[in-house]
């Protein structure tokens, strides 16, 4: 069984920080801080990746981790650009290497997935570099169940197999819950679940005219555009009101609590938006309050189109 939460004997965070805004929006300063706060709360699961912020990400990183390196879970990704050939993942992985200065990297991602090239021509390039003592586990990020179980598949004919999926998971976007969450259950995959706040969304900003990505980004405004999602950040916001405490932090601990257990990965342009998300590690969310946050927003619908066996457990043909 894959286990991502023990590195060499060592335990790993509940939570990983994402680190896409290093180098961004967040400079080299603010970077730094919320590294280090992100230590002195505990958490060793740090993710990045090639195609974020020019590089500077991996480069910010990986001089931040040197000096922990031992206790640290490192991930990053290659591929978003350039497919998913052997020469491609190679030559951007080396890349990422050199950026991060680490010999070996513990996770490394597919970026997305690609169409264009064999899966079994990918695998094999991922089976090289963990053969090679250069990756310790293998993980997919933006790719469907089938896509996985497809992978999974391949990856066997090479000894190896998916160790980690990273899809986008938070209560504005449930749709993972479908088929996703289950599969990696019964495939024994980890789960590391980005976007729990929704770009900003579930912190409510927006809902007071804030701006951020939402408003910066066409992607995301269209990722987040639907009214409803709105009224779910509205009705997050009045509970966490109710409950003093912030809407950030009922919306990362909400995406923690799933039966599943899928590790949130948090991230923020400085210690003061960070400072909510780091606070939900703490957060102790029962069941009733698990639920009501789950009302806001619709459950995606089952996989089957049998809808009334769902309601009745008909067993019929």
């Amino acid at each position: 069984m894959t286990d991502l939460r023990t590195l060499a004997g060592q335990p790993v965070s509940r939570f990983a920080f994402g680190t896409m805004q290093f180098g961004g929006r967040a400079d080299a300063s603010q970077s730094r801080t919320m590294f280090d706060a992100c230590l002195a709360a505990g958490i060793t699961n740090f993710d990045t990746a090639f195609a974020y912020t020019d590089g500077n990400s991996e480069t910010l990183l990986g001089e931040m981790v040197r000096a922990e390196r031992d206790r640290l879970l490192v991930a990053t990704k290659v591929g978003y650009i350039g497919g998913a050939g052997a020469q491609n993942i190679r030559e951007q992985f080396d890349i990422s290497r050199q950026r991060l200065d680490l010999d070996m990297v513990d996770l490394l991602y597919l970026h997305r997935f690609d169409p264009d090239t064999e899966l079994s021509e990918t695998m094999e390039a991922f089976a090289k570099l963990r053969d090679a003592g250069l990756i310790r586990y293998i993980g997919l990020s933006n790719f469907a169940a089938w896509q996985v179980m497809k992978a999974q598949a391949v990856a066997a004919r090479f000894g190896i197999r998916v160790d980690a999926l990273q899809p986008m998971y938070n209560l504005a976007k449930r749709q993972a819950e479908v088929e996703i969450l289950p599969m990696c259950a019964d495939q024994e995959i980890s789960v590391c679940a980005y976007s729990p706040l929704g770009g900003g969304l579930l912190t409510g900003k927006y809902l007071a005219g804030g701006r951020g990505r939402l408003s910066e980004d066409d992607r995301y405004g269209a990722r987040y555009g639907q009214g409803w999602m709105q009224e779910t950040a509205a009705g997050l916001v009045e509970i966490a009101r109710e409950l003093s405490v912030e809407p950030a932090v009922l919306a990362v601990a909400w995406v923690a609590a799933h039966r599943d257990r899928p590790m949130p990965i948090i991230s923020a342009r400085d210690t003061a938006q960070l400072k909510p998300s780091l606070a939900a590690m703490d957060f102790e969310m029962d069941e009733a309050l698990y639920t009501l946050l789950a009302a806001l927003s619709p459950a995606p619908p089952p996989a089957t189109d049998r809808l009334e066996e769902q309601t009745l457990g008909e067993a019929g043909t």
